[in-house]
């Protein structure tokens, strides 16, 4: 369903100097559906007063702000790739004023999720470690490969990113080992190894390992490998824009202005819930 023939989606942008923040700005300045509503970042932000789509050469007429009221007071969704701290500070702001949010933010807590969840009872969220559709297609595919070899394969998973990200290992690869060890019907804590160092002994059989690699401009890559004897199976996927991320975005957006309340991810923005 198109919503260009009605009225566009007022959308708030949160980080909005950031490099995420600024590409988010780009697509809903882009989409003929979409409209920008608002734009904050954190207080004491060089950018606080200027023009969100300046940078893009594009007169918007809004400002950058930290007061939340006064960003959110004209979105129906605010997309959220920013920091925990942040991001929960957003939240309350979002129930408080009805707006919906789409949350790419990771690094959450096990208590900060539950807030989340609570507030879901109240307004509709997306939240995903990684809002790319491909990435999400390749989740499904992986959960497909761990099904499938289950028996004499040994999974690691080897991410990188840029320099500055500050969580390790990404929401990405820790999503990918909850649906590998839930397609085999244990729990991500039971069977992950996130650090070796020193002697190690043999490796566990049934453990999920990870690896992490910091550095340059990487925007993330992702690969799985499956290690059989006489035989290995790569599952990879790598992004070199973060407008994957965007356009990700603007579909959850779209997907939430059907909804009223609740907590959704990518698979039931992508429809792969009803896929079974």
């Amino acid at each position: 369903m198109s919503h260009a023939a009605s009225s566009p989606l007022p959308i708030a942008i949160a980080g909005a100097s950031g490099r995420m923040g600024q590409t988010l700005i780009q697509a809903v300045l882009a989409a003929p559906d979409c409209t920008l509503a608002g734009a904050l970042d954190q207080a004491g932000s060089a950018a606080l007063g200027a023009d969100p789509g300046a940078f893009a050469g594009r007169a918007t007429g809004l400002a950058i702000t930290a007061d939340l009221d006064a960003g959110l007071r004209g979105a129906r969704f605010l997309i959220d790739f920013t920091r925990p701290e942040g991001t929960l500070a957003h939240l309350a702001a979002c129930r408080a004023h009805g707006v919906k949010m789409v949350i790419g933010t990771t690094g959450f807590t096990e208590a900060e999720r539950a807030q989340i969840v609570e507030a879901s009872r109240d307004i509709a969220i997306v939240m995903a470690p990684n809002m790319s559709v491909g990435v999400n297609v390749t989740l499904k595919l992986l959960e497909f490969a761990a099904r499938a070899l289950t028996e004499g394969y040994d999974i690691e998973i080897i991410e990188a990113h840029h320099r500055h990200k500050v969580d390790a290992p990404s929401g990405t690869a820790l999503k990918m080992g909850e649906v590998i060890a839930g397609a085999t019907g244990r729990t991500l804590a039971e069977c992950a190894v996130y650090e070796r160092h020193g002697h190690t002994g043999e490796r566990r059989a049934g453990s999920i390992g990870f690896a992490t690699v910091r550095g340059g401009d990487i925007v993330g890559d992702h690969t799985v490998l499956f290690a059989g004897t006489g035989e290995r199976i790569e599952i990879t996927h790598k992004s070199n824009s973060r407008a994957t991320y965007a356009e990700g975005s603007l579909r959850a957006a779209r997907f939430l202005a059907g909804q009223a309340h609740g907590l959704f991810d990518m698979n039931d923005v992508l429809g792969f819930a009803r896929m079974g």
